[in-house]
């Protein structure tokens, strides 16, 4: 009988994957409080199992009257219950029994009560163990107790097993099959567990059917008395990603990467993507061919709308197209106040500002800068209305001197040396300005001689006749 216990260890081991340890030592446990039970039980016992041929053998365990390490702890002053000196755990209960909270100690005849001590506290080496008989009924005592302890344990070390499984998947992508749905939850069946998708973890519009196979993201894992509970989220902005990752192969190799995402769970979505390799472009490989990764991602978000935008590190840029689709003019950056003002045509506005905002929220929350958008009629009006103070005019010294389209000074530092930034089409301003600056100097008459006399054309002279006709008639 011994050795088919051994054999129906190993037999669970394989089937419930619980390692044939965790079985043994449950198995004694059980088999030790069975043998409690038993008349003329010992006070302190322990029972092993051979794990070679299944022997079960009881000891009585002789204890010292004060574990070695109580008396050392003591002699260092130290309460081994709380770690605290003795004084000062002296002192927190006498003021405890003044305040009522715990009966002050009994004095006179009043005999003290034998302090009892747990069995971890005691060391091996100062256990000594004496083999005794097993009782005559034990086996069938022991057979019907073992069995209600193993069926426990095994039950507590599968819910162990699970809650570290999924506590380590925190962030994956799961699919299953709704088993239940109301206003309060939904629940979602994992195969092993039952995960349960909240409320507030649902989208608005979505309707979970039972039988229905929905994918959604792991988002936190509690211990429960009946097993691990796995709360699952259709909302979360990490869904969009693991969606992704399924779909485009340059991302799950990461050859791809989705820098950030600004999603509004049902309705629209943005994502930022950046190639880590050359020669990819990262927006064409998540569309993929005639656009078929994206609708595959769209139809998992049931109809969601995704806009995939280019990473780049120049923040105009990058806010330029987050606003897609509509068409910007120019960015204005205030790169202290983290601030874009961008200019749109007139017909481009309310596309740049979407419904009820939604397209300027997103791509503020995408690239996390504060967009102020306005139409190039707005930027014109406010340009005229503008006049600079004397501390304005030269707080604009160091700044470029190029004029944008909307016919307001450009915001960038000059570079050292030019009245200009670094910008191409502005840096071609500083030979007209030189163009410019030639012929004024002509009209004013500051070209050298030789020019000057080149270009005016010779005064005829006057003859003498004229000049004394002219000073006869003046008299």
């Amino acid at each position: 009988m011994s050795k088919e216990i051994v054999e129906a260890l190993r037999l669970l081991e394989d089937e419930k994957g619980i390692d044939f340890d965790v079985l043994l030592t449950a198995l004694e446990d059980a088999l030790l409080s069975a043998y409690k039970k038993t008349p003329d039980a010992v006070e302190y016992a322990k029972v092993e199992i051979d794990p070679e041929d299944g022997e079960i053998t009881i000891y009585q365990l002789i204890l010292p009257e004060r574990p070695a390490a109580v008396v050392a702890a003591e002699a260092e002053g130290i309460d081994y219950r709380t770690g605290e000196s003795l004084e000062q755990a002296g002192e927190d209960e006498t003021a405890e029994a003044a305040e009522g909270k715990a009966a002050p100690a009994e004095s006179g005849d009043a005999a003290e009560e034998e302090e009892e001590f747990d069995l971890s506290l005691y060391d091996e080496s100062e256990i000594e163990k004496i083999k005794i008989d097993t009782p005559e009924d034990f086996g069938r005592i022991a057979a019907q107790t073992a069995k209600q302890v193993i069926f426990q344990r095994i039950r507590e070390a599968e819910r162990d097993m699970m809650y570290e499984e999924y506590q380590d998947r925190i962030g994956e992508i799961v699919t299953g099959l709704v088993q239940q749905s109301d206003q309060r939850y939904t629940l979602v069946d994992l195969g092993k567990v039952e995960a349960l998708l909240p409320g507030s973890e649902q989208v608005d519009h979505e309707r979970y059917e039972h039988g229905s196979r929905i994918k959604a993201v792991i988002t936190d894992v509690r211990e429960h008395t009946k097993g691990p509970q796995v709360i699952v989220s259709r909302r979360s902005d990490e869904l969009i990603r693991k969606l992704f990752e399924l779909e485009v192969p340059e991302v799950s190799d990461g050859l791809v990467v989705i820098r950030n995402i600004a999603r509004e769970p049902g309705y629209r979505s943005k994502i930022a993507v950046e190639s880590k390799e050359d020669g990819i472009d990262p927006v064409g490989a998540c569309v993929g061919p005639r656009g078929s990764r994206v609708r595959m991602v769209v139809g998992e978000l049931r109809g969601e709308k995704i806009d995939i935008i280019p990473y780049n590190d120049e923040p105009a840029r990058f806010v330029a197209k987050a606003l897609s689709p509509a068409i910007v003019r120019e960015v204005l950056v205030d790169d202290e106040e983290q601030s874009a003002t961008v200019v749109v045509p007139d017909d481009q506005l309310s596309l740049a500002i979407g419904k009820e905002g939604q397209n300027a929220r997103l791509a503020n929350k995408l690239t996390g800068w504060r967009i102020d958008i306005k139409s190039e009629s707005q930027m014109a009006e406010e340009d005229e209305a503008v006049a600079f103070s004397d501390e304005e005019v030269e707080e604009l010294a160091g700044r470029c001197c190029a004029l944008t389209k909307s016919g307001k000074r450009c915001p960038n530092a000059a570079l050292p040396g030019s009245k200009y930034c670094g910008i191409p089409a502005h840096q071609a301003q500083t030979e007209q300005d030189e163009v410019e600056a030639e012929a004024a100097a002509a009209e004013e008459g500051e070209l050298p001689t030789e020019e000057a006399a080149a270009e005016e054309p010779p005064v005829p002279e006057a003859d003498e006749a004229d000049t004394s006709s002219t000073a006869s008639s003046g008299s």
